[in-house]
């Protein structure tokens, strides 16, 4: 039974210098006519695939929160009318600081939204302007008071290290600006280069000042600790939570289970298939106009690839990958089919094996991606 599902509404007031999602400046698009769109193809998916009740829904983006209010109405009223949740479901909207009044936040509690993920990156001015965000610290302060008023108690912040030029000072002093917050659940991520961003095509004419591994090792380190110093749990690579306040959302991805992806350019992975759907607004709603699925992709999964993946996601969370789950997955033992790879892990003392798990030492979570190599393509 699929438990999760994504939405994605790929429009933004302002394009981040970093970003590579499926997004598109909200000026002049046809916002109404995507989310339509949006509405036909989960009654099409539904009635192909169908689930009794959703345990999360994420909207993300893009910047769903960059919708007029009566966007938003209109995209909640869709979501009501046409998946199964009830007040138990974590529900999730992806935020941008800039974009909110206390209306809109009432709007999303109305609907059964009870988390908010906000994307804040930085508290520091100069850095906010250089990678191309328009909110700033005072938007983020206020709100998360707006939020807090209108009853949102579960709210999360992304935050960004080894952006172009920041000291571990910066980095620093932008924790703890976010744990004067008082939040339940954080994300921090490394800065990622990816083509087709403005980043992209500075680095390579030379002109971004990139603070390079040795560092970013650093400021990692210094989110490991400072997370730890202020009680909250590192649950996952790049996650750290109070007790409770898990992404059960985000776990659904790490625990390699079935998923809905809703909208242009979303990803899901249902009944063994892994889809993905056109990017281009009119690509994505061309087919929906003649009641067709928007599929760019349809993989079927082989067993080989279930296994991989169930070991380089699962190796993600601090709990790792539970050996009696693996068995009783795959009908095979995952100490015996990944042996070499296994027992060179726990000589590099990247990985530890105890009675019913395997899961990443303090160095294996600072190499992640190198660990995860090791289960592609086995």
């Amino acid at each position: 039974m699929i438990q999760a599902a994504y939405i994605h509404i790929p429009f933004c007031q302002q394009i981040c210098h970093y970003c590579d999602f499926n997004k598109f400046f909200l000026k002049d698009q046809p916002v109404n006519e995507y989310l339509s769109s949006l509405e036909n193809e989960i009654i099409l998916t539904l009635k192909e695939v169908p689930t009794q009740k959703l345990q999360t829904i994420f909207v993300g983006g893009g910047t769903p929160t960059a919708l007029s209010e009566s966007q938003l109405v209109l995209l909640c009223e869709m979501i009501q009318n046409q998946l199964p949740y009830d007040q138990e479901t974590e529900f999730t909207f992806e935020a941008n600081p800039g974009d909110l009044n206390l209306k809109k936040f009432e709007i999303l509690k109305d609907a059964g939204v009870n988390r908010i993920s906000f994307g804040v990156q930085t508290f520091n001015e100069d850095l906010l302007k250089r990678i191309g965000r328009t909110h700033r610290p005072s938007d983020v302060f206020q709100s998360i008071e707006w939020a807090k008023m209108a009853g949102f108690e579960n709210i999360s912040v992304d935050l960004i290290y080894g952006l172009p030029g920041q000291t571990l000072t910066q980095f620093e002093e932008t924790l703890e600006t976010a744990f004067s917050l008082n939040i339940p659940h954080f994300s921090g991520y490394s800065l990622i280069i990816e083509p087709k961003t403005v980043f992209y095509n500075l680095m390579r004419k030379g002109k971004l000042p990139l603070v390079g591994e040795d560092m970013d090792a650093k400021m990692y380190g210094l989110l490991i600790d400072k997370m730890e110093q202020n009680g909250y749990q590192q649950y996952e690579i790049s996650n750290f939570s109070k007790e409770g306040f898990e992404s059960k959302h985000n776990l659904t991805y790490w625990n390699n289970d079935w998923y809905y992806g809703f909208g242009a350019g979303a990803h899901s992975y249902v009944k063994g298939y892994r889809r993905a759907n056109y990017g281009p607004l009119r690509k994505y709603m061309d087919p929906l106009a003649n009641n067709e699925l928007p599929l760019l992709e349809n993989h079927l999964v082989t067993k080989q690839e279930q296994m991989e993946e169930e070991m380089f996601l699962g190796l993600r969370k601090t709990k790792g990958v539970n050996i009696s789950r693996f068995e009783e997955k795959f009908g095979v033992s995952v100490v015996s089919y990944f042996s070499e790879q296994l027992k060179e892990l726990q000589e590099r003392k990247w990985i530890i094996i105890d009675e019913d798990s395997i899961f990443l030492t303090k160095q294996g979570r600072f190499l992640g991606n190198e660990v995860f190599q090791y289960f592609l393509g086995v």
